[in-house]
């Protein structure tokens, strides 16, 4: 059976290269994957993508994912205190869920917890300050591995986010 990833973006200014860039890596190992957002009807990026999410947030079974990621891009900030972004990412990491986040977004997972004690990326400036407010242990780097939790610093950093997704999970 193939893996399944969720890719969570804002329903305004989600970053297009951090979904799609990651998206075709997971695919291209044959993951099937399911985009979600806060709204219904078509998500726009900030570089003028635009998606139609598969479900919502309140559709999301994290039983029913091998990974959930959170996507970058200046509108993900709108998960940063969003109760039902953050329960997501809290249930996905206590069930051992593989949990992703690029750009800024890592700072959701910061909030949700999920970083207290481990090493991880994220877009600099001051979201580095946030991640670490929440118990991250900061890297400056473009990917950065800790157990079941994998962050990325940017668009750049896509693909290569993708990768070591898809590679984390053929374990």
């Amino acid at each position: 059976m193939s893996k399944r990833a969720l890719l969570i973006i804002a329903p305004e200014n989600f970053r297009d290269e951090e979904l799609f860039h990651t998206k075709e890596e997971l695919e291209r190992a044959g993951m099937a994957t399911t985009v979600a957002s806060s709204k219904r009807g078509e998500a726009r990026g900030m570089l003028g993508a635009k998606v139609i999410p598969d479900i919502t947030l309140d559709q999301v079974k994290v039983d029913d994912q091998d990974v959930i990621i959170f996507v970058g891009g200046s509108g993900s900030a709108a998960y940063f205190k969003d109760k039902k972004a953050l329960a997501i990412a809290a249930e996905a990491f206590k069930k051992g869920k593989k949990v992703g986040a690029i750009c800024i977004a890592p700072v959701i997972l910061a909030n949700a917890g999920v970083l207290r004690g481990k090493r991880a990326t994220v877009f600099p400036g001051e979201y580095v300050d946030k991640i670490v407010s929440g118990g991250a242990i900061y890297q400056e780097k473009p990917v950065v591995v800790d157990g079941n939790v994998i962050t990325a610093n940017g668009p750049t950093a896509a693909r290569e986010f993708g990768r070591t997704i898809a590679k984390a999970l053929r374990g």
